[in-house]
């Protein structure tokens, strides 16, 4: 119990339970007992002095993407938002703000890229969405393909709106919650705080 709790504190992604954990005839209570583990330390997890160690320990100049990122987080903390939305298309944008350990949960959308190799056209973007799911606090969904990577300020509203959706369903969100939206619009990372309506 102090390995699981231990490994939580340190801020570990996840953790794997190997055989001596998971042998006996009760393996599904004995992760049910870990997963109780985890929500308890999560509740003494300390996340200013997380995130204060995570910016003094990143690298010097901070790259323009973590430093969007890491601002991001300190926002979402500060006007206490319910939610951060991320739009990424490699999951690189969710993993950094997920870095941070946010207090409140990521859902990151990844946007698909449309790619061909002469013969046949597919696209990218699931194998993002599932990588995602192993990092703490992101919730992984994908966007509609039919939205290309480089997108318009009406499909950002769009797919903007099927994320809040998104949020709300899953219990997120609540009316008149405040939500830190993180994308790239063109060259430029933009921060914006929405303050939702009913």
């Amino acid at each position: 119990a102090t390995d699981v709790a231990n490994a939580v504190l340190d801020g570990s992604d996840a953790i794997l339970l190997g055989a001596e954990t998971l042998r006996g005839s009760y393996p599904v209570e004995t992760i049910t007992t870990v997963g109780r583990i985890c929500a308890e330390a999560e509740k003494v997890f300390n996340h200013d002095l997380y995130f204060k160690k995570a910016l003094k320990c990143s690298e010097e100049p901070m790259s323009h993407l973590e430093s969007i990122a890491s601002s991001a987080v300190r926002a979402a903390i500060k006007v206490k938002a319910s939610i951060i939305i991320c739009f990424t298309s490699s999951g690189r944008a969710a993993r950094l703000l997920a870095k941070y350990r946010p207090t409140m949960p990521v859902i990151s959308v990844v946007i698909p890229r449309l790619k061909t190799n002469q013969l046949r056209w597919t696209f990218s973007g699931a194998f993002e969405a599932r990588q995602s799911l192993i990092v703490r606090g992101i919730f992984a969904m994908l966007a509609d393909p039919r939205h290309p990577a480089e997108f318009t300020s009406d499909t950002d509203e769009t797919i903007l709106k099927v994320a809040l959706d998104h949020g709300k369903a899953s219990g997120f969100i609540r009316p008149h919650d405040r939500v830190v939206v993180f994308q790239k619009v063109g060259d430029a990372s933009v921060v914006k705080i929405i303050e939702l309506e009913d």
